[in-house]
């Protein structure tokens, strides 16, 4: 077999194999029991309860859990935007980088506290030491939260009638504490001691065989390299993201942050298992999730590693395939697998440049974050799939003529009506700012002519990727698009706050109403939501919904520029 699509096979293998007993492990955390890392990290949760007078035990209701989770997010949001508009004369600036603009700043807080990582500067030279410590303290603030709705969600699920659904600080802080900040720590040094710098000196000069002098930008990388993988944030310490040689600087790096991009995602669907104790639904979940994001793989691979058709007329060689923006230390095949990886979770950091995969590659990443809950961000990619469950067990229950129950609770009206919203809200928010940016630009080409290098099917396939991007709270982009102007700033900002935190609490709520009511004991007449049918089931709706929802946008991109590359 082919020694690239053996790597990408270890990868993944790898990834499951460390996710099983990782979920046992979060499982225990978010219930309160015993761990082997009690004695280290006890004292470090005791501090920030003490300090910040919060009392763990005490229990929260549904609504509760989402003031908490707002209030948290909105602090910070007022922080940030001091610190990136006034970076030029805060300490920790050896480079003398400027301030942010307020529209940038904007975009960039926003796009931190949301998960989302979207980049509308170059790392290196658009944020000051100061500003990549506290956007690095942001990944680990954005990924507890949504790691903690989830843990909240989990507690909700439970088999019994209850209001209480634990304390949200609680799970916030261990999420934090006891899982994102040790595996940090861990991939943080394998990145240091294969090359990635932590430091706080400036630029630093070489000659190179030409004989040029080069400046180099380096900083404290390797820490906020850590936290961007395993908090599926992406945020880039330099421009080029992880395609650059500091931030992933060998295959054995590249290998050690790509697990990390999904490790957490499959692991709190065991979790979930864990809590609930229904293994069985658990791999359920991880079926259906994993023949998505298969069916989204093994295209891409293929497209990758059979090179470009346009290249091809050129009469140039693609023996290893397309490697139009791709590194060579990767190949083809562990680009086109990163690429997929990073889509369906709301990671979003990219080894290669996606504006330069095949136009099919570029489209199943597209279906990637339009989906969004093939694995998904940490946290939040369970939380999306919740709602998908809501539906298709509701549309199980009338085509089977009983009364849709998940869990021991009745789905009614209330919960459909949520659930709906959530699932349609993606779609709105993609398709109507597709929509403007095109008819401006259609309209008036010569005053936006900046905004696209490429015009065209590709054109609009960067424009449908930005907003799909900050609609998944992904990050990523197809960088032909000039996106570093007021419009894509607040437009793209809009669409990530409202994407973040809708589909955040539309499934608490719908957990939340659903833990009040009246718990029902399975009986012979009970829908079975643990069987491959019911996966079925689900992966049909979440299909159905996302082509319905996405092929008319689609065709006229990437699946346009494929036939016309023909």
């Amino acid at each position: 077999m082919n020694s690239e699509l053996l790597g990408i096979i270890l990868i993944y293998v790898t990834t499951v194999l460390l996710a099983i007993p990782l979920g046992k492990y979060i499982g225990k955390v978010y219930e309160g029991k015993p761990t082997w890392l009690d004695v280290i990290l006890s004292p470090v949760d005791k501090f920030f309860f003490k300090a910040s007078g919060i009392k763990p035990e005490k229990e929260m209701n549904w609504k509760q859990h989402l003031l908490a989770l707002l209030t948290i997010n909105f602090v910070w949001f007022l922080f940030s935007m001091f610190v990136l508009m006034n970076m030029s004369w805060l300490p920790l600036n050896p480079d003398k980088n400027p301030s942010m603009s307020a529209d940038l700043a904007f975009n960039t807080t926003v796009s931190f506290i949301s998960n989302t990582n979207l980049q509308h500067y170059s790392g290196e030279s658009g944020v000051s030491y100061l500003g990549q410590l506290i956007l690095m303290l942001f990944q680990f603030i954005s990924a507890g939260v949504g790691m903690a709705a989830c843990a909240a969600v989990f507690n909700a699920m439970k088999e019994r009638t209850t209001e209480k659904l634990g304390n949200f600080y609680n799970y916030f802080v261990k999420s934090c504490t006891r899982i994102l900040l040790p595996l940090s720590i861990v991939i943080a040094l394998l990145l240091l001691f294969n090359g990635t710098p932590m430091t706080f000196k400036g630029k630093d000069q070489f000659v190179s065989l030409q004989g040029d002098t080069v400046n180099v930008s380096r900083g404290p990388a390797a820490a906020m390299v850590a936290i961007k993988q395993i908090g599926t944030n992406g945020g880039g310490f330099f421009g080029a993201n992880s395609s650059h040689p500091l931030e992933n600087p060998n295959y054995f790096t590249n290998i050690v942050e790509n697990v990390s991009i999904i490790l957490i995602p499959i692991a709190l669907v065991f979790a979930m298992g864990y809590m609930l104790k229904r293994k069985k639904l658990a791999w359920m979940v991880f079926a259906v999730m994993t023949v998505g994001f298969l069916s989204f793989v093994i295209p891409s691979v293929f497209y990758e590693m059979k090179g470009s058709d346009n290249i091809s007329r050129l009469g140039i060689s693609q023996n290893r395939g397309s490697m139009e923006g791709k590194e060579i230390r990767f190949g083809a095949a562990a680009s086109a697998y990163w690429g997929i990886t990073t889509t369906v979770t709301s990671n979003g950091s990219v080894n290669a440049m996606h504006d330069s995969f095949t136009p099919l590659t570029g489209m199943f990443a597209l279906l990637g974050m339009m989906v969004n809950s093939f694995y998904g961000g940490v946290g939040v990619g369970f939380l999306n799939f919740y709602v998908y469950i809501i539906i298709a067990v509701f549309i199980s229950g009338l085509m089977v003529g009983r009364t849709p129950e998940f869990l021991g609770k009745k789905i009614e009206a209330k919960e459909m009506k949520i659930a709906t919203i959530i699932a349609l809200l993606h779609t709105l928010l993609i398709l109507s700012f597709t929509a403007l940016s095109s008819h401006l630009y259609a309209h008036d080409p010569k005053t936006y002519a900046a905004w696209l290098n490429n015009p065209g099917n590709h054109g609009f396939s960067e424009m449908l990727y930005e907003y799909t991007s900050s609609s998944a709270n992904n990050g990523s982009g197809f960088e032909g698009l000039g996106d570093g102007v007021p419009f894509w700033n607040i437009t793209c900002g809009i669409v990530m706050i409202l994407a973040r935190y809708l589909p955040i609490i539309g499934p608490v709520a719908i957990a939340g109403i659903l833990a009040k009511k009246k718990y029902v004991p399975e009986s012979a007449g009970t829908l079975k939501t643990d069987t491959s049918t019911f996966g079925i089931m689900i992966f049909a709706v979440i299909m159905i919904v996302a082509a319905l929802s996405f092929f008319p946008a689609l065709a006229l991109g990437p699946i346009a520029e494929f036939f016309t590359n023909k």
